[in-house]
């Protein structure tokens, strides 16, 4: 079988509900039969689900992973924890929540409180709380990394049905954080809030000419900052985003605290460059006409009008339709080296890299599986949608296995939520803790029941 179909599937088009396959989100892998599918109510119908059963479990969450991460074989179990959701217990600094909990509601909850979380969110808010850290989901901004580094206490449910708590300041603590659900099955987690604040994004076109340093510049001089590449074009659409002042957070409560738009002075010049790539997607996608969800993500790139919100209003935006959305995470250090190292392959081969490279930075991250263990590091994410008969563009697939190898090339870690292809990667030494976290899950799970084929590939 040819590898990148291996790496990165077709999709399944037709799926049904009658199906008994179960899928991933993406629908271009299955993950087992519905009927391994179990819905514990609490978390003592899940350690007594444990104590009954032998095989491998793997929790699916909100199935956005790659299916390689998320099935199993015919014997073993699937969970769905959807039932564990809600506020546990809060406090002045804090808020438990079930580890079901989808992060819009999590961010939704603390608006109402007047709290907010200290990491910047991601794009995708349809994720489970407990499924996002073990991921290493991550916003953007150097003053904060990962949701888990959010994190001051993990309730976890063991492979014999036992409960382990675990708290920030202990030895497992930063294994258990970004664990790719290799330990155990979390089931609640507390994140300490701050005071909730009001934020002004300004947005605007630059020249790619002198990305390497403006990249490091936007991000010293910004507490939230992220950027879409266009390499075809040279050209940059910049978000940067700090407290806002008095007046527009003022502007922003009488709007009934919706989003508050300053339209004065819009830029338009990147308009041009945004209808290319809307040609280049309806080619690829064989879809015409101006319909299709797959092409909203890049219609908003021509908005360059300032806003005014909350932090999740600003920047959780949705993800479209299925895609093979590749992420990977270059020391701060060497990221202006694998800009360089990017323009040059474009200079040599004229690629068409008519979708955008997204570029968001993180502070390091406490977790030992982070991308960002231990370095700013910059995260760079590039997508290919699927055509409507669920196959690939094959410029698109070269063009992400050609710039995952430059990356890795630079030190990249690669996002384990989304796509990535594992030999390229010396896991020990990008991981000064590889080892360290493999010991934590010989002692948490010595019968590796929360494994499958992926991860004893990557562990064992």
């Amino acid at each position: 079988m040819n590898k990148d179909a291996l790496l990165y599937p077709l999709r399944n088009p037709h799926e049904t509900t009658h199906d008994s396959a179960l899928w991933n989100w993406a629908q271009n892998s299955v993950v087992g039969q519905r009927s391994q599918l179990q819905q514990p109510q609490s978390e003592a119908a899940l350690q007594q689900l444990l104590r009954d059963t032998k095989g491998k479990v793997r929790v699916i969450g909100s199935r956005l992973s790659p299916g390689r991460m998320l099935c199993v074989q015919p014997d073993d179990l699937l969970l769905d924890l959807s039932a564990l959701t809600g506020v546990l217990a809060h406090d002045e600094h804090s808020v438990t929540f079930a580890a079901g909990t989808l992060l819009q509601d999590i961010f939704d909850t603390l608006t109402t409180m007047d709290r907010m979380l200290g990491c910047s969110p991601g794009v995708i808010a349809v994720q489970t709380l407990a499924g996002a850290m073990a991921s290493g989901t991550h916003g953007q901004g150097l003053g904060q990394s990962s949701l888990a580094d959010e994190a001051l206490r993990l309730r976890m449910v063991l492979a014999d049905g036992s409960v382990r708590e675990l708290q920030r300041g202990e030895d497992d603590f930063p294994a258990a954080l970004t664990s790719l659900g290799a330990l155990g099955i979390v089931t609640a987690v507390t994140l300490r809030t701050r005071p909730f604040r009001i934020f002004s994004c300004h947005k605007f076109a630059a020249s790619a000419d002198t990305l390497e340093q403006d990249l490091l510049t936007w991000n010293r001089e910004h507490e939230f900052s992220k950027a879409w590449w266009f390499v075809d074009d040279n050209l940059m659409h910049v978000w940067n985003a700090d407290q806002a002042s008095a007046a527009d957070a003022q502007a922003w409560h009488d709007n009934q605290r919706e989003v508050v738009e300053h339209s004065d002075d819009a830029d338009s010049s990147l308009n041009d460059t945004i209808d290319q790539t809307l040609a280049h997607m309806h080619r690829d996608t064989q879809i015409h006409g101006k319909g299709g969800k797959q092409f909203r993500t890049v219609t908003r790139f021509r908005d360059f009008t300032d806003i005014t919100g909350d932090i999740y209003q600003l920047f959780c935006r949705g993800i479209a339709v299925p895609q093979i959305n590749v992420e990977i995470a270059v020391p701060l250090a060497n990221t202006p080296r694998a800009i360089e190292r990017i323009k040059a392959w474009y200079a040599e081969k004229h690629p068409h890299m008519h979708y955008p490279i997204i570029l968001r930075c993180t502070g390091p991250s406490d977790a030992w599986m982070s991308p960002a263990h231990q370095q700013e590091s910059c995260f760079f994410g590039f997508v290919v949608y699927y055509a409507d008969d669920g196959s690939l563009s094959q410029e698109g697939l070269h063009f992400l296995t050609q710039v995952e190898k430059l990356l890795a090339a630079e030190g990249g870690r690669p996002h384990w939520g989304k796509y990535y292809d594992p030999q390229r990667y010396p896991w020990r030494e990008i991981y000064p803790q590889w080892d360290a976290f493999r010991a934590v899950r010989q002692r948490f799970d010595p019968q590796h029941r929360f494994s499958n084929d992926y991860l004893t590939a990557l562990f064992d």
